[in-house]
């Protein structure tokens, strides 16, 4: 905004030695030289005729000099200067006057202009960060690809890349959506929202998970603002996936100090913390989590249903992990909500009983704050563990579906990858 006003500054400055300087140079005409010099031709008119008068004895000695005294004293009357004249004169030049009403009116109206319809705050990153991620975007093919071409002839186009990135997020063409943040943060790197952004983006095109280069941006977000939200969320969130509950805690209670108390997002937060605490515990016990133990089984049927809720599938071990699995290890089967990335429901069992039928619903909820229902996508995950922890572990095997909504069947998850 300084360098703004600085600009703003040096234009009026222009503008004003383009008109002013013009006005102080300019005099108005002098009329005294040109009234001297008639003054003066009259007087030698009127001596020639008195020369010519005294020649032809029209007039006598006496009478001539006291003419030529009356008309040399009458002559220095007239063409005296008054004392400060030229100072007065310089005083009343209407062009001067002019000038320094410009440079003392000017200023004032263009400020006040501002000030009246101008925008003090559209060059703060901020509100051009929260106007961005409210924009909507361009969805179709042509249009995204003459974007794109745009951006490549500027690409210091940050607004561009904005645009670019929100229109893809919208799409779920989250590699691109990536891409297009990482040019955004380069030209922007202290703006906290576009790093959480950019984390949240990146980890959707990395199977949903926060590892790796999401955490190292959700990282850089805190550093910009240690107060974000998304952040915080998103921190709280990789924490949980590592297993790190006391971080999680730490995280999310922080960002529900920023939230009003009973909204949905506090709600979320509350849950997520509630859950945390209790992994915690049963951990520190040697315990997995109760919720965890002893969930509807997927034979039977829940109680009250609705269809809404209601997501079924199978889950199979690919041919390339089964040698990497026991008959005894824990499997879990659960619904993660995408935009809260931590578990709603949950169903174990153990890799002898694959190729499993599942069924998750609310029967099946982590807690009862947090029910599938309550949510509009959520991705489903297999998780095989040595440990028989719910949360990711490094080593774990895992597949994971595409996004859905609460009440899709038929959903094929197969456990093909090793978590990091």
């Amino acid at each position: 905004m300084t360098t703004f006003w600085i600009i703003c500054a040096l234009l009026l400055v222009v503008a004003l030695l383009f008109i002013v300087l013009p006005l102080w140079r300019s005099t108005a005409k002098n009329n005294l030289v040109q009234r001297d010099t008639a003054n003066l031709e009259i007087f030698r008119d009127q001596i020639a005729e008195m020369d010519a008068d005294l020649r032809n004895g029209l007039l006598t000695p006496e009478l001539y000099e006291q003419g030529k005294r009356e008309l040399q004293t009458r002559l220095l009357d007239e063409v005296k200067t008054p004392e400060g004249g030229a100072g007065n004169l310089a005083v009343r030049n209407p062009q001067k006057v002019m000038a320094l009403v410009l440079v003392a009116l000017f200023p004032l109206v263009a400020v006040g202009l501002y000030w009246e319809l101008g925008n003090f705050d559209a060059f703060q990153p901020q509100a051009y960060v929260a106007n961005t991620s409210e924009m909507g975007g361009p969805h179709s093919t042509a249009v995204l690809q003459e974007l794109e071409d745009k951006l490549a002839k500027d690409p210091q186009d940050a607004q561009g890349w904005a645009l670019l990135a929100r229109s893809y997020t919208q799409l779920e063409r989250f590699a691109d959506a990536a891409r297009a943040f990482d040019n955004l943060t380069r030209l922007m790197p202290h703006e906290a929202q576009l790093w959480a952004d950019y984390a949240d983006v990146q980890a959707m095109a990395n199977n949903q998970s926060l590892a790796g280069l999401p955490t190292k941006l959700i990282a850089k977000a805190l550093e910009a603002d240690p107060n974000n939200i998304k952040a915080l969320a998103l921190a709280g969130s990789a924490a949980m996936d590592r297993g790190d509950y006391t971080a999680a805690i730490g995280y999310w209670e922080k960002a529900l100090k920023f939230l009003p108390n009973g909204s949905e997002d506090a709600k979320m937060f509350e849950s997520g913390i509630q859950q945390a605490r209790e992994f915690s515990l049963q951990v520190k016990g040697g315990k997995p989590p109760v919720q965890a133990q002893t969930p509807a089984s997927e034979d039977k049927q829940p109680a009250v249903a609705s269809g809404k809720e209601l997501i079924t599938g199978t889950v199979t071990l690919s041919d390339a992990m089964k040698g990497k699995a026991g008959p005894d290890d824990t499997l879990f089967v659960l619904a993660r909500a995408t935009d809260a990335k931590f578990p709603l429901a949950i169903v174990r069992k153990q890799v002898k009983d694959l190729p499993l039928k599942f069924t998750l619903d609310d029967s099946t909820a982590m807690t009862p704050q947090s029910k599938l229902s309550n949510f509009d996508k959520v991705v489903v995950i297999a998780r095989i563990s040595k440990s028989g922890n719910a949360m990711t572990q490094p080593g774990d095997l895992q597949g994971m579906s595409e996004i859905i909504k609460p009440g899709t069947t038929g959903v094929k998850v197969s456990i093909d990858q090793v978590a990091q």
